[in-house]
């Protein structure tokens, strides 16, 4: 149904994510193959539309990173396809894994499989959140009304400052790995939340050539990249320091072109726009639907971000 609908590739895209984690959390709780998955009440239609409408609704924002608070999955009891179960359900449960989680408040489940799903298909980063400026908030209230606790979601959207903070460098240096090992190693990385992961040439002792990985993250990221690290690649041991950077404020916007909307990511300092750069995915689908050089896309994607048809 999400496949035939009339989405964006975006909206589609996030919608699949947050079934596939739906999917891989029932699976593994009923011990089959994903794709023998039946989802049961998941499945149902309204859960779909939520999913969905989320989606599109959430990207219309365009949010550059998420965040969120630790997570109240709420206590007592909540009637399943199988039964009653402890709060949280179990397809809850295994999706909120590496999570900070909590439980307060009336006894009734605070949060389902389908909100914990769109939590891990965002991406989102919990813990402490960057210094930012609030432009907009918004409030969603639910239906029940328990006594003296209040049933609403709250999201806020600013730009993050020009700021300082400390990221964790993790750095190894390969001589006996090869290239599909160090590229794998990069690309779990960033899915294990590195904030950037970079890889440069270097001479190693005896003349030997190598090649020297160097991950950027958050501290609380250090544990799972140096276990990756270990593990994933030939290195016998890592360097770690801590390092400062500098943020620029980061916003999307949109631009209209012949190939179609074009997200465009504007870096700013005080107000003033440093830097904007057209968003690489959505260009390359452009230019794939239209059979068109990459380059031509973004060029023409930089043009229009100066056209009073670029929208914030």
């Amino acid at each position: 149904m999400i496949q035939r609908a009339q989405l964006s590739p975006q909206t589609r895209d996030l919608s699949l994510r947050a079934f596939a984690f739906l999917a891989q959390a029932e699976a593994k709780i009923h011990g089959v193959e994903v794709e023998d998955v039946h989802f049961h009440e998941v499945g149902a239609v309204d859960t779909i539309t939520d999913i969905v409408c989320a989606a599109a609704g959430l990207l219309s924002l365009g949010v550059d990173k998420w965040y969120a608070s630790a997570v109240n999955t709420g206590s007592g009891f909540v009637e399943c396809a199988h039964g009653t179960f402890p709060v949280p359900a179990p397809a809850t449960a295994e999706l909120l894994k590496g999570v900070p989680t909590f439980s307060t408040g009336p006894q009734k489940e605070m949060t389902t499989p389908t909100g914990a799903a769109l939590l891990k298909a965002l991406n989102c980063e919990f813990g402490n959140v960057p210094p930012f400026a609030a432009s907009t908030i918004g409030y969603g209230a639910g239906t029940r009304n328990p006594e003296r606790f209040p049933n609403v979601l709250r999201l806020s959207i600013g730009d993050t400052a020009a700021t300082k903070e400390s990221v964790t460098v993790l750095e190894c240096a390969l001589d006996d790995a090869t290239p599909q090992i160090i590229a794998y190693a990069m690309d779990r990385a960033l899915e294990a939340g590195a904030l950037d992961v970079m890889c440069s040439p270097v001479v190693m002792k005896k003349g030997r050539m190598g090649s020297l990985l160097t991950l950027l993250c958050r501290a609380d990221k250090r544990p799972a990249l140096e276990n990756l690290l270990l593990t994933e690649t030939t290195t016998l041991g890592i360097r770690v320091h801590e390092e400062e950077r500098i943020l620029l404020e980061r916003r999307f916007m949109e631009a209209e072109t012949k190939y179609g909307r074009i997200r465009i990511k504007v870096a700013s300092r005080n107000g003033e726009d440093l830097n904007r750069m057209p968003e690489y995915e959505d260009c390359l689908r452009a230019a794939q639907e239209h059979h068109v050089p990459l380059k031509q896309v973004m060029q023409a994607a930089l043009a229009a971000a100066s056209d009073t048809r670029v929208k914030a």
